[in-house]
């Protein structure tokens, strides 16, 4: 709706006085417009310019772009790699040493290789094999260690997904409400340009003052101002999605989905009752901590031989027998003052320091649940208050100094006041959106609930 014609063609042939009331309704049917839940904006020519822009990029889908990240991002991929990575080793730590083979050749009586090998019994080419036997369940406690090592990353691949997830969905979130504040920036210009003609008209005829046209045309130049300011950081936004989700700088640009209240169906009580089982960092902690339990039965073990096994088969010459040998060796620990027990000692404080570190994770985290809830559930009682009190409040309180300073009772200042309200309260409304939305991805990514 261009509101500038019908104003000019009324103030030109019927006067100040008779283009007072049209104005006014004008306005108010505009003002009308802002002031529900989702307000609708009635665009001057940098509005249009402004919608323009926006939709020259089709809209692309929230849940889009968080399974393109969570399939596409570096440090997801990352994290997947070093978990297959780790996910190799318990076998190998599992498995028992290679084996040796020996080659031994002995020559008695002359040092040439094999010239008394048919003359003397001393004389013979051996061939033997060795093999090293850790002691019983060492390498099984080896093997679990590792495995624990790589659960812990493989939980640690979860957490960095809904980390990277809920990035999005902020940066996401907070896009949607940039480009809605532009609108609302826009709307406001256009409106402000008709308060501004009205101001001027109210001046010609003698019934205002210049400094009102000043003020509208001050304020009208902080909303182009402003307008700078949120387009750069909307080119910001894009360029950060583009980043979590591997695209190129230069690909499309992204436009997000106008954003609507999602209910939070749990209580307080529920979230919490998730942490120390659906969040994975909490997880990954809880895996270490059984990992070095394991490492202290595994420095325990140590306190014990390892063993070691060789045969080995002699060739002699051809008036010679064969000989054959079995040899059994230990290898005795007796250093235990200062290999064992300082490795016992240190396996045991690790394991305290995994326990403290779980620990602080859960608190950690039951403080972050309850946060973010707390926040969620006060800014949907604040959105509540918006929609049903304080905008339409506003916007009541807007006509009627519409009223009133159409008959001389209510000063300029007094009147862009209360239409400034209007606007400002509807920034805030989404702003408040905003937050609650971003509380919630939060909560997702704390406690693994899907929310609607």
């Amino acid at each position: 709706m261009n509101f500038t014609h019908p104003i000019k063609t009324a103030i030109r042939q019927k006067g100040w006085r008779k283009a007072s009331g049209s104005v006014v309704c004008l306005l108010a049917a505009a003002l009308s417009l802002s002031a529900g839940q989702q307000p609708t904006a009635t665009l001057g020519s940098a509005g249009v310019q402004e919608q323009a822009q926006d939709s020259s990029s089709p809209v692309t889908p929230l849940a889009k772009l968080v399974t393109e990240a969570q399939q596409s991002n570096p440090r997801v991929i990352a994290a997947l790699r070093s978990w297959q990575a780790a996910a190799q080793v318990p076998s190998q730590v599992s498995t028992l040493p290679d084996p040796e083979i020996r080659v031994q050749h002995v020559s008695a009586g002359t040092p040439v290789p094999f010239d008394s090998f048919n003359s003397i019994q001393m004389t013979y080419l051996g061939v033997g094999v060795s093999q090293d036997f850790p002691y019983p369940g060492k390498l099984h406690l080896r093997g679990e260690v590792a495995g624990r090592k790589a659960a812990s990353l493989h939980d640690q691949v979860e957490s960095i997904r809904r980390a990277v997830a809920e990035q999005v969905k902020v940066t996401y979130y907070h896009l949607s409400y940039i480009q809605k504040t532009l609108e609302i920036l826009a709307h406001d210009k256009s409106l402000l340009d008709q308060i501004e003609k009205i101001a001027e008209a109210r001046y010609r005829v003698g019934r205002g003052n210049q400094q009102d046209v000043l003020k509208a045309q001050l304020q009208i130049t902080k909303l182009l101002r402003d307008t700078t300011e949120y387009r750069e950081q909307r080119s910001s936004l894009e360029a950060r999605l583009k980043e979590l989700v591997n695209r190129p700088q230069d690909s499309a640009n992204i436009t997000a989905e106008t954003l609507t209240e999602t209910p939070l169906p749990f209580s307080s009580d529920d979230l919490l009752s998730l942490v120390r089982t659906g969040n994975p960092e909490v997880s990954a902690e809880q895996q270490k901590v059984r990992g070095k339990s394991l490492g202290v039965e595994l420095a325990r073990k140590d306190f014990y031989p390892d063993f070691n096994v060789q045969y080995m088969w002699q060739k002699t010459g051809a008036p010679f027998p064969d000989r054959y040998s079995v040899s059994f060796g230990i290898k005795i620990p007796i250093y235990h003052s200062r290999r064992q027990q300082p490795e016992l000692a240190q396996a045991a404080a690790q394991l305290n320091q995994s326990r403290r570190d779980y620990e602080a994770m859960v608190q950690q985290t039951y403080f972050d649940v309850k946060d973010q809830y707390l926040a969620a559930d006060a800014d949907a009682k604040v959105l509540k208050i918006y929609r049903q009190g304080l905008i339409p409040q506003a916007a009541a309180t807007f006509q009627a100094g519409l009223a009133a300073y159409q008959s001389g009772q209510q000063d300029f200042q007094t009147l862009l006041a209360s239409f400034l309200d209007v606007l400002n309260l509807d920034t805030e409304y989404w702003r408040t959106l905003t937050n609650h939305e971003t509380a919630l991805a939060r909560l997702e990514s704390l406690t693994g609930v899907a929310l609607p």
